[in-house]
C-alpha cells in the first residue's frame, strides 16, 4: 500500500484507511466474526491507519477494536479516535470532558497512546469553544504524553477556516466533501491546509453509498437531484462493466495532496476488494463521462450543525 506523509507530523498513512465506523454497527447488525475478520484483514493487506470514535456505536467500535488488537503490535497500526461527540445529540467539548475521554478512550483501545485525536463533528457547537477550550486542552494531553498530534473534524467547509484562521492544528479530517460528486474540501480547504502545512485526511469516498449501487441510509440528506444524478452515474458506469464505487474510490486515492482516504465496513470481502481498485488504473474516460453526468449537481450537499457554521 503507497504511503504519504501526514503534513508536519512525522505519521507516514496509508493511502487508504481502514474507517471503524461500521463496527459500532452504524450502518447494519454486525457479528463479532466479521469485526474482527475485518479489521485483521485491513491491517494485513497494509490498512494500518485506524480511524474510529467514541460515537461509533457509543463507545462499542473502540471496545471492539481494543480486542481484536490486543495481541498486535502497537507498532503495527496508527490509532485515530475522536471527542467531542458521544450520541446523535449529545456534544461536550469542555476540557474536563477532554482528559476523560482521552483516558476512556485508552482504556477501551488498550493501545499505550493515541497518534492522533480529532475533535469530532465540531459544526454542532459555537467554534470559540473549540478555539479557546478544546484545543488547548487536547495539547494538554499531547504534552503528557498521551495523544501524538490533535485536529479537527466535520462537514461544512466553513469550520475549517474558521478554526484555522484563530489557531493551529496538527490535521484536519473532511468527509464526503471529496468526491465524485463534491469537491468543496478541494475547491474551497485543501489550498488553506497546504498553506499552513496541515495534514490532510479525507472519509467517505462512497459518500454514504451514494456513489455506490446499494440503498442509501434512511438518514442520509442530501436532495432528490443529487440522488437521481449519483443513480444516473451508477447506472451508466454498469453499462460499462464498471462498479461507481471503483471510480469513485480511485478518484480520492489519486490526489496527492490527501495523505489519507478512508473508507469503513465490517466486510472483509469489501475492504480486499477496495486493495484490489487501489492497484489498479483509473479510467479516465469514464471518470470524465460520469463527472458529466454528475455536474448538474456538482457541489450540493446539505446543512449540518449550526447554521452559523455552514456556508
Amino acid at each position: 500500500m503507497q504511503r504519504r506523509r501526514l503534513g508536519n507530523t512525522e505519521l507516514e498513512l496509508p493511502i487508504l484507511s481502514f474507517g471503524a465506523s461500521s463496527l459500532g454497527a452504524e450502518f447494519r447488525g454486525v457479528t463479532l466474526e466479521e469485526v474482527f475478520a475485518s479489521i485483521h484483514t485491513a491491517l494485513e493487506l497494509g490498512l494500518n491507519f485506524i480511524d474510529t470514535s467514541p460515537f461509533y456505536g457509543r463507545g462499542m467500535s473502540e471496545v471492539l477494536l481494543g480486542v481484536a488488537l490486543k495481541e498486535v503490535p502497537r507498532e503495527d497500526y496508527i490509532m485515530c479516535t475522536k471527542l467531542g461527540r458521544y450520541d446523535v445529540n449529545h456534544f461536550d467539548f469542555s476540557a474536563k470532558r477532554v482528559a476523560e475521554s482521552v483516558d476512556v478512550s485508552l482504556h477501551r483501545l488498550g493501545c499505550g497512546h493515541l497518534d492522533i485525536v480529532l475533535c469530532h463533528d465540531i459544526e454542532f457547537v459555537p467554534l470559540d469553544q473549540i478555539v479557546q477550550e478544546t484545543i488547548p486542552a487536547l495539547r494538554r494531553q499531547q504534552a503528557a504524553g498521551k495523544v501524538r498530534y490533535i485536529g479537527i473534524s466535520g462537514y461544512p467547509q466553513k469550520i475549517f477556516h474558521t478554526v484555522l484562521n484563530q489557531t493551529d492544528v496538527d490535521c484536519v479530517l473532511s468527509y464526503n466533501q471529496y468526491t465524485l460528486q463534491n469537491t468543496r474540501f478541494l475547491d474551497e480547504t485543501i489550498p488553506l491546509l497546504k498553506d499552513k502545512q496541515v495534514g490532510i485526511m479525507n472519509a467517505g469516498p462512497f459518500s454514504a453509498r451514494l456513489l455506490t449501487n446499494s440503498s442509501l441510509p434512511s438518514w442520509f440528506r442530501d436532495p432528490p437531484e443529487v440522488q437521481q444524478a449519483a443513480r444516473q452515474a451508477a447506472e451508466y458506469c454498469s453499462s460499462q462493466g464498471v462498479d461507481i464505487a471503483q471510480l469513485a474510490l480511485q478518484f480520492c486515492l489519486q490526489n496527492e495532496d490527501i495523505s489519507t482516504t478512508i473508507a469503513g465496513s465490517a466486510n472483509p470481502n469489501n475492504i480486499r476488494k477496495w486493495v484490489e481498485w487501489s492497484q489498479q488504473p483509473l479510467d479516465n474516460a469514464l471518470l470524465q463521462e460520469v463527472l458529466q453526468i454528475l455536474a448538474p449537481v456538482k457541489n450540493i450537499g446539505h446543512q449540518e450543525g449550526l447554521p452559523e457554521n455552514n456556508f
